[in-house]
């Protein structure tokens, strides 16, 4: 069985609050990975809220882009990787000129960055509760950033899904099982 549960969902579909609850439930040692930057005063003021969210005794990484460095030194029983979703974009903004993507180094980036990530967590005894926005559901972008962004973002989830002992699917703040076991 994998040590891995993806929780996948809209926007304010709960996925964040509903990790935060399995993680405080479980009575067990946390460790919280955040990937946002505060890149302006509103994104720096919802990094604030979520810092007071979390419980005092949880130790916080702020991680936006190098994660799998950090994973052996981790003394947790839980650790939180809240969001790919976030992580993806620092990784694909590596690779913006001009409001254009450079598609392929970027695809090729989140695939080396996400398999390393996996092998990293296979070889931890930590349980892991993995966020990340489901967009796929909507219309395609009408840009190419968004696109890319997209694909990218969509083959991740993908990957960790197929890793993935326990994938839920948040709806109003409501878990739907996709994947239960392996």
């Amino acid at each position: 069985m994998s040590n891995i549960t993806l929780i996948l969902g809209g926007a304010r579909s709960g996925k964040s609050s509903y990790a935060l609850k399995l993680a405080e439930e479980s009575r067990k040692s946390v460790i919280f990975i955040a990937t946002a930057q505060a890149s302006d005063d509103e994104m720096s003021a919802r990094i604030q809220k979520h810092r007071v969210e979390r419980p005092s005794n949880w130790q916080t990484l702020e991680l936006p882009l190098k994660i799998t460095p950090s994973i052996s030194q981790i003394q947790s029983d839980i650790v939180i990787l809240d969001c790919v979703t976030l992580w993806v974009t620092n990784l694909l903004m590596q690779f913006v000129k001009d409001d254009l993507v450079d598609e392929t180094p970027f695809l090729q980036a989140a695939q080396t960055e996400t398999e390393a990530l996996l092998a990293a967590i296979r070889n931890t005894p930590q349980e892991w509760l993995i966020v990340s926005n489901e967009v796929g559901l909507g219309l395609v972008p009408p840009y190419q950033m968004g696109r890319v962004f997209r694909d990218g973002l969509g083959w991740v989830n993908q990957r960790l899904a197929q890793e993935a002992g326990m994938v839920l699917f948040m709806v109003a703040g409501i878990p739907m099982i996709v994947k239960a076991g392996k």
